[in-house]
């Protein structure tokens, strides 16, 4: 039955590959420009693939209805492809069955937040790290979901809105030392410090330092240093922002580079202005 419902989990995650292959092309060939129905034909083919692995989930939910894994696999693959509605009543009944799942709360979590039960969702991560505290993503939506759901963190924890600024850095902190490799994360978490106000600017360069160290190419590399800049930027560095945008020779980011440094210059020459005995 395991080998089965995971051959299940399978085709489901290749109908989505091949989903998003079909998305890529379809943009990239401007097919809806070519063609006015092409949109439509997609979205048919898309259903029919999709459709494919739902009678699989279905047929072994009919035949093994008192384990909870099917549900839950079905719930996940139904939320992947952003059927929200379709994937909570999966979910749900996979965790009537299974009080332990970690992935069913952290789904549930999920939907939860987007559909704006934000203190269930609080109180479902919770439950998803209690139950596999070893899961680098469930920390990262916990924190991502405290930042931006300031208010009712707030509300949630009694705390105030440093103390909710801490909370999500901890949850960052503990997704980053699971997963100490991934650019994506350290990026993610070094770019929350833009909404913390007054600005922490020695955690955020620090925290842009641990991104630089896992970056994986040049192009992630010369991305930190635009950070870096920024940061340095609304320290009042003005030389040491410019020495970072020294360091930016991709072409991708000329624009960005232009402005940034365009933007240097100008509070440079406000702060002078500014200073005794300069001009008025």
């Amino acid at each position: 039955m395991e080998e089965e419902l995971q051959q299940l989990i399978n085709v489901g995650e290749a109908a989505n590959d091949e989903v998003e292959r079909w998305i890529a092309e379809f943009e990239e060939k401007k097919y809806s420009e070519k063609n006015p129905q092409a949109g439509e034909e997609l979205n048919q083919k898309i259903q029919q693939r999709y459709g494919e692995a739902r009678k699989g989930y279905e047929d072994f939910i009919r035949r093994y209805p008192s384990r909870g894994g099917g549900y839950a696999a079905y719930g996940d693959f139904l939320l992947g492809h952003y059927d929200e509605d379709g994937a909570l009543l999966q979910l749900e009944q996979a965790l009537a069955l299974d009080k332990t799942n970690a992935t069913v709360y952290n789904d549930l979590a999920n939907i939860y937040g987007h559909q704006g039960s934000v203190k269930e969702a609080f109180n479902y991560y919770a439950k998803a790290i209690k139950f596999d505290p070893t899961e680098p993503v469930y920390y990262e939506n916990f924190a991502t979901t405290v930042f931006l759901f300031r208010k009712d963190a707030r509300e949630y924890y009694n705390i105030n809105e440093q103390q909710v600024f801490d909370k999500a850095l901890l949850l960052y902190s503990n997704a980053m030392r699971l997963d100490p490799t991934n650019f994506a994360l350290a990026a993610d978490v070094a770019k929350s410090y833009y909404g913390i106000k007054p600005w922490r600017f020695e955690d955020a360069l620090r925290s842009w330092t641990n991104a630089l160290a896992v970056a994986h190419n040049d192009p992630e590399r010369q991305e930190v240093h635009t950070h870096f800049a920024r940061i340095l930027t609304q320290a009042g560095k003005y030389d040491e922002a410019r020495a970072n945008l020294n360091v930016v020779t991709n072409a991708d980011y000329a624009t960005l580079k232009d402005r940034m440094l365009r933007n240097i210059r100008e509070k440079q020459q406000a702060a002078s202005t500014n200073e005794p005995g300069g001009k008025p």
